[in-house]
């Protein structure tokens, strides 16, 4: 299988809505990366992305492929769906870089204009704020706060 097949294959997944799906195209030492959670390690980074698809009721996803290069994988993807803190629309363009190992995702990057989602997440603090570090910290925390809690809820505890 080409790299591209498995990105594919990733992205199908999250269409699906199909979070083991997404974690089976991740290899066992993977990490991912984005504006909002941070670096995260291959577990955390599953676990974000079954609460994102259990959180999310309107939510569709399209990729396109930019290019494809030696080991790496370069897509732009979009997001499109309610954000569920503040119930405002958000429509995110994202370009994604992955690297492999053994045919598997070993990292995955996502970057994305925070300033330009925290305006439509949340509306005119977003605007005002969005662009601040401080803004930015404070989401990130809440974002690893939300996935901590949901780690623990998912594992019983």
């Amino acid at each position: 299988m080409t790299q591209a097949v498995l990105v594919h294959r990733f992205y199908e997944a999250f269409a699906r809505r199909d979070a083991a799906g997404m974690a089976a195209c991740y290899h066992r030492s993977a990490t991912f990366e984005d504006p909002a959670f941070g670096p995260l390690d291959r577990d955390a980074a599953c676990a974000m992305w079954a609460m994102l698809l259990s959180r999310s009721t309107d939510l569709t996803v399209t990729h396109r492929i930019l290019d494809e290069a030696g080991h790496r994988v370069r897509v732009h993807w979009k997001a499109h769906y309610t954000f569920s803190r503040t119930g405002r629309t958000v429509i995110n363009h994202i370009e994604a870089t992955f690297a492999f190992e053994e045919g598997l995702i070993l990292t995955h990057r996502d970057r994305f204009s925070f300033w330009a989602w925290a305006r439509q997440a949340f509306g005119p603090a977003g605007l005002l704020l969005g662009w601040t570090p401080w803004f930015q910290a404070k989401v990130r925390t809440e974002a690893l706060r939300g996935l901590a809690a949901y780690r623990a809820k998912a594992s019983g505890g």
